[in-house]
């Protein structure tokens, strides 16, 4: 079966590596007046060369966002159902090897938290989880949305890879989107982050979103974790994954996220460093390359910087997020994934945004029409 592999085997990451760093001023001017951006713009527009070009591309990506999703950003919250997971991910505070206390959230819990989030204001959650096939499985994801569903009109998922038939079984149940992460698309460093668990296996992760297109999903986010690896390129096979996605699953809604490497129970800080300025350049790079992604952008970036991010592209946020199981009530205290950094309350937040000229709208526009 034709997957994104088959696309994925005709590039190497040092030849995309060398063609993004190779990009030239011309190669930026060009992109930014295209009417329809390539890949290869889109090379050009993460390239060193388009950075004295960032101011003119966060104008384009303002008035680009602007056109497509008017002033409204998504306001969403993240709940950890568990913490529990098989695999060593050498940046990730919720890694096998790490020695914490496992927790995975009952049924009562499940509502305990709730009715924390709804006193917020929140339509649209998304429930995060680590990956343990024994205990946070489809039958438990089930019994989740179960419970959830009657509360919010949105429900988005950001757990392990599953097959075709569980995602066909999540979409009938009422999830709207789910969200898988490569990390990095470079194949030979992946298992140094992932030597053991079920997420070693990079193929059967990077053929996930094809499993997700196939069952109908409304929508799929996708994204890499910034400062593994040259974020230029990874990013870019981001794009041609999204690029491939969009083609293939056509009725399909696409996200990108942008997280960068955040202090964790015994992850160093990264080698491979995104500035502020770099992202904001890559942010302005995808909404000029395509116009309808939604960009979603999370409490792991501090407040100032987020709240300048408001007007260059961004559609969706998370607001007043516990990255631990049962954080918002049940067990406060338990260890975090990562660190956030903007810890505002979601209200905190939504006035900021409104205080932007923006509408801050707690569920998604189109469960509207």
């Amino acid at each position: 079966m034709h997957s994104f592999k088959n696309i994925f085997n005709q590039y190497s990451w040092n030849e995309v590596r060398q063609s993004i760093e190779s990009k030239t001023v011309k190669d930026v001017e060009t992109a930014l007046v295209a009417s329809r951006r390539t890949l290869e713009d889109f090379k050009a527009l993460i390239s060193p060369a388009a950075q004295p070009y960032i101011e003119q591309m966060a104008q384009l990506s303002h008035t680009l966002t602007q056109k497509r999703f008017g002033k409204t950003i998504q306001l969403f919250a993240p709940m950890y159902l568990s913490n529990e997971c098989n695999n060593i991910c050498t940046y990730c505070g919720f890694s096998y090897d790490h020695k914490i206390k496992r927790k995975t959230l009952s049924a009562a819990e499940i509502l305990q938290e709730i009715n924390v989030i709804k006193q917020h204001g929140f339509d649209h959650i998304l429930l995060v989880t680590g990956e343990a096939n024994q205990s946070v499985h489809i039958d438990y994801f089930m019994k989740a949305i179960h419970l959830i569903k009657p509360h919010f009109s949105n429900i988005s998922f950001e757990v392990q890879p599953l097959e075709q038939d569980e995602y066909e079984q999540l979409q009938k149940a009422g999830v709207y989107s789910i969200l898988v992460y490569q990390e990095t698309y470079h194949q030979e460093k992946y298992n140094d982050y992932h030597p053991k668990g079920r997420k070693s296996n990079f193929y059967y992760r990077l053929e996930t979103p094809d499993r997700i297109g196939r069952a109908g999903m409304h929508k799929i986010g996708l994204g890499v974790l910034l400062g593994l690896e040259d974020w230029r390129t990874d990013t870019f096979f981001c794009a041609l994954h999204v690029d491939y996605l969009q083609k293939k699953y056509w009725q399909t809604k696409y996200s990108v996220s942008f997280p960068r490497i955040r202090p964790a129970e015994g992850v160093d800080a990264s080698k491979y460093h995104i500035t502020d300025k770099e992202l904001v350049q890559l942010i302005c790079a995808y909404r000029l390359f395509n116009q309808e992604l939604e960009i979603s952008i999370s409490t792991r970036e501090p407040k100032t910087f987020r709240d300048h991010l408001i007007k260059l592209g961004t559609t969706t946020m998370s607001a007043g997020s516990k990255t631990n199981p049962g954080g918002y009530s049940v067990d406060v205290e338990s260890l975090e994934q990562f660190e956030i950094d903007d810890d505002r309350t979601p209200e905190q937040v939504a006035a900021v945004i409104a205080a932007s000229g923006y509408e801050p709208v707690w569920k998604d526009w189109d469960k509207i029409f």
